[in-house]
């Protein structure tokens, strides 16, 4: 008799999850299992050249590969992970177009969500700093460098100007640095575009809480990279850290104030809410998992790899966050699901690493590979040449080397691509007949009638009961929002409307902002908590 079909669940579309998916498809026939991928992205972003979508030596949608053909046959959900249930093996993932929570149950669990940005602690920083982690974040950034450039041409006020013309980057590890480095060599370079700015000083701070910059880096290489930057004009200030922010200045630990009006942020980082919820063994926040990148407690079942799990190689060294680790995890991984669904030996963790690579932009960098320590245009060549190799697909290859091209011939491009988010709030309309929301539905905005009559309806015993007829000027959907349930009533459009729709998340800012909107929809709700006028 023929074993039954296994599925296995991937949370996160990183390195980690990506390339455990990739191997499970060589590894496991479509017969013996399902594997499912759960990203809120349908892409895969190649992480180590991020940085050079600031300054545009690499096009924005080049770093990215859709990860339906990096992966040809996993199948892609495109949400977001909201809860784990390890007992049920169930994972909750967000609504899509229909409010309805879709529940995915899984054999074999692989988690590789990240981390996220954390400012708890810090103030003003969540409104002030940007951070930087995703594609997302990148292409607003370069955006706001251009705008702060662009409203530094016109504006007269001195003092203004020359916050914004201050661009204060906090964490000095790789991700800091090749993040200054970009902005500095992009802000410079694009400076004589702007007639009024040509003589204007530009003040690029990096700002980190060690004593040296890089870390990961020997001495002599993390010396060499702080005086490539300084020779650059970047202020590297050194045994402090970023602690809180307005939208003037940013304040460091030692009390001294920057003023300025571009804070990013590449630190603080924690695992994901989701993550934070598990009742499972944990080490500072990240799950804690064996040799085999077994989560612990649910060996066999759930495995844990990437910037989320706390990792030790055989040899008890502690693994960092970089790619060269997570492609080399999710292979152990993939071996060791295998291993689960046929029987055979596991596969341990023991990569302790080939070396480490870091650009300093303007054809420049640091790299320590194999005991060797180079520096300069020659490990600058070797950072592109073995990022470019690490790239999947020849395309995505080709694409990055025609943009490095280019970039060494031409200057960079200056057109700002406006991705500003309308608000959330927006009027909606609905024919006679439509359907507003359906019970059962999860509660994710609320409604306010401009013009026009709907009912609300329940199902009993089978049929559809009218509840109340709401008219201009009423409220509905509130309930389930407030208690956090699903809806209890079905909202059916009686005549031609005009709705006024408030998200969940805006709805939940004014409740705490202005009392008195949070004190009209409690006391709705206790005129609806009879059951004749629920919705």
């Amino acid at each position: 008799m023929a074993a039954a079909k296994k599925q296995i669940v991937i949370l996160g579309g990183g390195f980690g999850g990506v390339y455990t998916a990739r191997t499970l498809e060589k590894l496991l026939s479509r017969e013996e299992a399902d594997i499912v991928l759960v990203n809120r992205e349908n892409y895969w972003v190649y992480q180590p050249m991020l940085p050079e979508v600031i300054s545009g030596s690499i096009a924005l949608m080049d770093v990215v590969s859709p990860i339906r053909r990096l992966c040809p046959h996993t199948n892609l959900v495109m949400r977001s992970v909201e809860d784990i249930d390890l007992k049920n093996k169930i994972v909750t993932v967000s609504p899509g177009f229909r409010p309805r929570e879709k529940k995915i149950p899984y054999d074999y669990l692989v988690i590789a969500l990240g981390e996220v940005t954390n400012f708890y602690g810090m103030p003003g920083m969540l409104e002030n700093a940007m951070p930087f982690r995703t594609l997302a974040d990148a292409i607003a950034l370069r955006n706001h460098l251009i705008h702060v450039l662009e409203e530094a041409d016109v504006e007269e006020d001195a003092d203004l100007r020359r916050k914004l013309l201050t661009f204060v980057v906090g964490g000095g590890g790789f991700s800091g640095v090749e993040v200054i480095a970009e902005l500095n060599n992009f802000v410079r370079t694009v400076q004589k575009n702007y007639m009024r700015l040509r003589n204007e000083q530009v003040r690029c701070v990096l700002v980190h809480s060690r004593a040296r910059i890089l870390p990961e880096m020997v001495d002599a290489l993390a010396s060499f990279a702080q005086k490539i930057l300084e020779k650059r004009g970047v202020e590297i200030v050194l045994n402090d850290r970023l602690v809180a922010a307005t939208s003037e200045k940013a304040i460091l630990k030692s009390g001294v104030e920057i003023p300025c009006k571009t804070i990013i942020s590449t630190v603080p980082s924690v695992g994901q809410p989701v993550l934070q919820k598990l009742e499972c063994p944990k080490e500072k926040g990240s799950l804690l998992v064996n040799t085999a990148l077994e989560l612990k407690g649910y060996e066999g079942q759930v495995w844990a790899l990437g910037d989320c799990a706390a990792i030790k190689t055989v040899s008890g060294k502690d693994v960092p966050p970089t790619a060269q680790h997570a492609t080399r995890e999710a292979t152990t991984c993939a071996v060791n699901i295998v291993a689960a669904i046929r029987g055979g030996k596991q596969a341990l963790f023991a990569f302790e690493g080939l070396g480490t690579l870091g650009s300093l932009g303007h054809g420049s960098a640091v790299a320590q590979i194999l005991g060797m320590k180079i520096s300069g245009v020659v490990a600058w060549i070797l950072w592109r040449c073995i990022y470019l190799m690490k790239i999947p697909g020849l395309a995505p290859k080709l694409r990055i080397s025609i943009d490095w091209f280019i970039h060494l011939l031409f200057p960079p491009d200056l057109a700002q691509t406006k991705v500003e988010l309308e608000s959330g709030i927006k009027n909606q309309h609905f024919e006679p007949g439509d359907i507003i929301f359906n019970q059962g539905d999860l509660g994710d905005s609320v409604y306010v009638i401009q013009q026009g009559d709907c009912d609300v309806l329940r199902e009993v015993d089978g049929a559809q009961k009218v509840l109340a007829t709401l008219h201009a000027g009423d409220y509905f959907g509130e309930m389930a929002l407030l208690a956090d349930l699903t809806r209890n009533a079905t909202i059916q459009a009686r005549t031609a409307m005009d709705i006024l729709l408030i998200p969940k998340g805006d709805f939940n800012r004014l409740r705490k902002s202005v009392p008195a909107f949070g004190e009209v929809f409690d006391e709705l709700a206790k005129k609806r908590s009879t059951p004749t006028t629920k919705s």
